[in-house]
């Protein structure tokens, strides 16, 4: 007879049951479930200093915030968190190198990358140039021919165009041979960028990255249009104390009217929503609502946005299409609609956009069924997951990336190789970083080019150093994964029965909005639900009702189920009841507005 596990065993599963929020140590998204640490007592004060539901005092307090920073962070304003742009290294060299250039009448480019961070930094800097009444051109490269960053050719055309000056947005902080040479030339370049930075940095006449070893600005979280706007801060300062506009008889433009670009480029680019950030997306998101940017208007309108735009429409709605020019269509297209004044050609644009962004689905859909195809049959690795293909279009490699993480709980991988050579994107998991990581494997010989930041990167690799270079990010990543105990978990802000998901309820939690990471959209499990209706919507949507013991029925949806192990489970429940956990949303559908639940994992009940 086999023997059972012991009494100490048995005791510590069963402390590790009690550890996790309702037992739920496996989910079968395969996570474990954590109630976030909302104290208590703090939430509670919370709650009764702001007037709120305990509960939203519990989410506030989970956050890390206390007392007296409270009410700053329920109405977050520029005048409370927006730095000194000096702050920041070479900002003021930058400024005055650029105040320079205007006085003179030189002509200046950005060069930009080819994502929405690149799109609205190029944007934003066009935008307060073109106010000045100083033209700037935009180059955005092409993903496919050129690739990611600076590049000889294309700042070569730029300087026999008679480009005296060119600002790079979202790239360069890594790209110095081809700056060096470039200067060298006769460019003069400033570097505006935001990923990780290297000891060594460009030679060239201003490097503005708060994420360079020497800034000690502290805000290493902003995206590159966040250090972009930070730059037109500081160069339209300069200009108001050097008489410019005086001298010119220009009015000295509102810079706020920008903040839309500015909060579309920070939430696509995924970076913290914390501190000035924070309130970059707040306040322009109030901006971006009153549409009055022309190419954004448009965007709204193919994307069917007919409500305040969050950071749910910025993230999912309107920065995949701006993206999708560079994936699979016309890279500057993107830079070129947010420029666009002219509501009927940003509406051409847009519904092209649009068009390449469907086309993008169906091409992500496909290399994903082959990437996670070609990891069964090797089995993912323990620090990373790889997956490379001849073919593969190195346009969707990044959004295949983070489905990959998303599926197996670490960090992925993907690889379109093109003959000799791969272009690679990443995705990371938390606590893991990635971008530091590949910049090892570049200073150890193993890539053409590469870099990002801890949740995300980019690289080049020769075709024959393609083993040795997932060899040595694996190892290098499984050790962190150990050094942290990694485990995939799900964070959870409380308990709630379907009859307490009321409009009330979301409207006080809208209140502490916006959400994106750092500051993740509360998440609530529903224990002990019973799931009726389920049926599959759309391609692998699943649609249901969840009603519990006290009462109340909550329609629920569960995107993208049908691709794991949920919505096989949803929809096979045999009358069982399931712990289920995720978000309250508004649905509006035949313009009433009602709660739905987005059921994002479940769990069978631990007995």
């Amino acid at each position: 007879m086999a023997a059972g596990p012991s009494g100490s065993a048995a005791a510590s599963a069963g402390e590790a049951r009690r550890d996790c929020f309702l037992g739920v140590e496996r989910s079968l998204g395969g996570k474990r479930w954590e109630e976030r640490l909302g104290g208590g007592r703090l939430g509670l004060a919370l709650a009764q200093q702001l007037g709120l539901p305990e509960v939203v005092g519990r989410v506030l307090a989970a956050r890390g915030v206390g007392t007296e920073e409270a009410e700053r962070f329920l109405a977050p304003t520029l005048r409370d968190y927006l730095p000194d742009p000096s702050a920041f290294q070479d900002m003021d060299r930058a400024a005055a190198r650029l105040a320079l250039a205007i006085r003179n009448g030189e002509k200046v480019a950005v060069f930009g990358d080819y994502d929405v961070d690149g799109a609205t930094s190029s944007a934003l800097l066009h935008r307060f140039f073109a106010a000045l009444g100083v033209p700037l051109e935009i180059y955005i490269p092409d993903r496919l021919a050129e690739g990611y960053g600076p590049n000889g050719p294309a700042l070569k055309r730029l300087a026999e165009a008679g480009v005296d000056l060119v600002i790079t947005v979202d790239c360069g902080i890594s790209a110095f041979e081809v700056l060096e040479t470039a200067a060298g030339a006769g460019l003069d370049i400033v570097v505006v960028d935001h990923h990780a930075a290297e000891p060594r940095l460009p030679a060239v006449a201003a490097v503005v990255n708060p994420n360079r070893l020497d800034d000690t600005s502290g805000h290493g979280q902003l995206a590159a249009v966040g250090v972009a706007f930070m730059l037109v801060v500081a160069l339209n300062r300069t200009l108001r104390t050097q008489g410019w506009y005086a001298q010119t008889g220009r009015p000295e433009p509102d810079l706020r009217q920008w903040l839309d670009l500015v909060a579309l480029g920070t939430v696509c680019d995924v970076v913290p929503l914390t501190g000035v950030n924070r309130a970059l997306v707040a306040q322009g998101l109030k901006v971006m609502g009153r549409r009055g940017n022309a190419g954004l208007a448009a965007l709204c309108d193919v994307a069917r946005i007919n409500e305040a735009p969050g950071t749910y429409h910025a993230g999912y709605l309107l920065g995949p299409r701006v993206n999708a020019g560079g994936r699979v269509g016309a890279a500057p297209l993107g830079a070129r609609l947010l420029c666009c004044d002219e509501p009927g050609p940003a509406a051409v644009m847009a519904a092209e956009l649009d068009g390449y962004n469907s086309e993008r689905r169906e091409i992500e859909a496909r290399v994903l069924d082959q990437a996670i195809l070609q990891v069964e049959e090797a089995g993912p690795g323990e620090g990373l997951v790889v997956a490379a293909a001849e073919g593969w279009h190195a346009g969707v490699i990044g959004i295949v990336a983070s489905r990959l993480k998303e599926r197996y709980n670490r960090p992925a991988l993907v690889i379109a190789l093109d003959g000799p050579v791969g272009k690679g994107s990443g995705r990371s998991v938390p606590g893991v970083d990635l971008g530091g990581a590949v910049i090892a494997a570049r200073q150890a010989g193993l890539l053409v080019n590469g870099g990002g930041h801890p949740m995300a990167a980019g690289l080049t690799v020769a075709r024959d150093s393609l083993a040795d270079l997932a060899a040595f990010l694996g190892e290098r990543l499984a050790q962190r994964l150990t050094e942290i105990a990694y485990r995939p978990a799900l964070g959870i802000d409380g308990a709630l029965q379907p009859k307490g998901a009321t409009l009330e309820l979301l409207a006080a939690l809208e209140r502490c909005a916006p959400f994106g990471v750092g500051n993740v959209q509360p998440r609530f499990a529903l224990p002990s639900v019973k799931v009726a209706q389920a049926s599959v919507v759309g391609e692998n949507h699943v649609r249901c009702y969840l009603s519990g013991a006290g009462g109340g029925r909550l329609k629920a949806i569960a995107f993208r189920a049908m691709d794991g192990a949920l919505g096989p489970a949803l929809l096979q429940t045999a009358g069982l009841p399931l712990h289920v956990a995720g978000r309250l949303q508004i649905d509006r559908w035949g313009g009433v507005e009602t709660v739905q639940f987005v059921i994002e994992d479940a769990a069978p009940l631990t007995h």
